[in-house]
């Protein structure tokens, strides 16, 4: 996966939003003005990319089991979030599952009003 591809993938969710909160190198994408996705420019420039992700507890250890390039999430909660190193041994296929489940996480979370304020979005 390229960042071309990632940032498509992550814009192409409805209501979603592009961000730079910490600094201008780490781009992070933002349902209901929370964080689902974040990733360092640096990283991806410099060929060695890594995406943090939310993910569901349980399906997170076992994805840190199943795979070495799944760690828990860098500089977040190590409970709920995975750091995903792009382009070793996890696929192009479960890294876009994978922020598919953080999306559908993060929007759990929010108010129901949010949620239909966002579900009416037209794309």
């Amino acid at each position: 996966m390229n960042l071309e591809t990632y940032y498509r993938y992550c814009l192409s969710k409805k209501g979603v939003t592009e961000h730079f909160p910490f600094d201008t190198n780490t781009l992070v994408f933002k349902i209901g003005g929370k964080i689902f996705a974040l990733s360092s420019l640096l990283q991806w420039e410099n060929g060695s990319p890594s995406i943090n992700l939310k993910c569901d507890p349980e399906r997170a250890k076992e994805l840190r089991e199943q795979y070495d390039a799944i760690r828990p999430g860098y500089h977040m909660s190590k409970m709920h979030w995975n750091t995903v190193a792009v382009n070793e041994s996890v696929s192009d296929v479960l890294v876009k599952e994978l922020i598919d489940h953080s999306y559908v996480l993060v929007f759990a979370s929010l108010t129901i009003k949010l949620q239909q304020e966002i579900l009416e979005l037209e794309n």
